[in-house]
């Protein structure tokens, strides 16, 4: 037998794993590396965070990757060559994070990597009747797996995609495995660049179960905020608390097929955009208004499309539990609570999931469910091992 495939049942074999998951967002902020602790897989996965950092990206490599993302018409070559270069600078990072910590790779027994995405083409969204969903993640695991001799698993969302789903989101198969919690209905409510949830209904039932992109989280704040004050985010809400909210602007916004589709279902910065924004203003005459008032509103838009989408579908007193940059935006989250007065709120590090690192914690335990795991029928969810496998030799 060759000596990686006999390396691969050796670690999918082992009743304790230790893996390591990558998470590189829509908002570029940086790489979330999570070393992670397993034992077991599917219903009786138990994990342990052993480690967690986030190494922010700096401004020349953001803008690399700006060049080509969310774009119909891109460079090429530009693409081919951030494929190998996010793989290997990847690999480097995590060689930082393990040294950091004074773990060897050596002891690590898999990588499980998101990648960076660079377009989202659900069929919702192309609208080509003669081609599937799509999407497309780079940053190539073989350069991980080489540069740090560590088995790498990665490019998760295609074997969703080829097996029915739209690719994403893919936090369902975690929410299920570590946060279900009978008697409660509970929603694990993610704000990235778009947000998303997971709903678990009390009676524990899985066909019960929904996980879907929503709308947007910070993808149009953050575009904003580059776009006419040059900052990457809204810190601390400060342009948002500054403005006032354009009602007329707001309903323009969520005027959208997008809203009144059923779930589940993914989008992406490829709709939500500052050309999105642009014909909405167009619709509502609100052309000449602040850039401040700007920023408010679309702060506003997201947590309009996040509780419209909460009472249309779940119990108005369910428990919400906020992951993701944008739970640590004020004015949404603020505003999010006065939409959804029966809710209660808190972060998931009250189901003992550390909120920044939740979505690395996430591929680490689909790397584990890869090595180890069977198929898990989650509602109307495809019923899948996701990733592809690389070895370092």
């Amino acid at each position: 037998m060759n000596r990686n495939i006999q390396k691969l049942v050796s670690i999918a074999q082992k009743p304790k794993k230790l893996g390591i998951g990558l998470m590189s967002g829509t908002s570029l902020d940086g790489l979330d590396i999570a070393l992670c602790r397993f034992n077991g897989n599917g219903p009786d996965t138990n994990f342990e965070l052993v480690h967690f950092t986030t190494i922010a990206y700096h401004p020349h490599f953001k803008e690399q990757v700006h060049e080509i993302f969310s774009r119909r018409l891109v460079d090429l070559e530009k693409v081919t060559l951030l494929n190998a270069y996010i793989g290997t600078f990847h690999g480097e990072l995590i060689l930082q994070a393990l040294e950091k910590w004074s773990v060897k790779p050596e002891e690590v027994d898999f990588v499980a990597s998101h990648g960076q995405s660079i377009y989202h083409a659900p069929k919702r969204l192309h609208q080509q009747a003669e081609y599937p969903n799509a999407t497309l993640q780079i940053g190539d695991g073989d350069h991980i797996a080489v540069k740090t001799g560590i088995l790498t698993i990665s490019d998760f969302r295609q074997k969703h995609i080829a097996a029915g789903g739209e690719g994403a989101p893919l936090a369902l198969y975690g929410d299920v495995l570590l946060a279900s919690k009978k008697g409660e209905n509970g929603i694990l409510l993610n704000i990235g660049g778009i947000a998303n949830l997971t709903y678990l209904p009390a009676d524990g039932n899985p066909g019960k179960v929904v996980c879907t992109d929503i709308g947007p989280g910070n993808t149009l704040i953050d575009a904003a905020s580059r776009e006419y004050f040059n900052k990457p985010y809204d810190k601390d809400s400060m342009i948002a608390l500054s403005g006032l909210v354009n009602d007329a602007l707001l309903e323009a916004l969520l005027d959208h097929p997008f809203f009144g589709e059923k779930a589940p279902k993914t989008t992406g910065p490829e709709l939500f955009n500052l050309a999105y924004l642009a014909d909405a203003q167009q619709v509502s005459g609100t052309q000449d208004i602040s850039p401040e008032d700007i920023i408010c509103t679309l702060s506003a838009f997201t947590a309009r499309a996040i509780a419209d989408f909460i009472l249309a579908y779940f119990p108005a007193d369910s428990h919400i539990f906020f992951s993701g940059g944008g739970a640590k935006n004020y004015f949404v989250t603020t505003y999010l609570k006065q939409l959804l007065p029966n809710a209660t709120f808190a972060d998931t590090s009250a189901l003992g999931i550390d909120p920044d690192a939740k979505e690395a914690i996430l591929f680490a335990l689909l790397g584990n469910e890869a090595l180890s795991g069977e198929p898990i029928q989650i509602g109307a969810n495809p019923s899948v091992l996701m990733g592809k496998f690389s070895f370092a030799v």
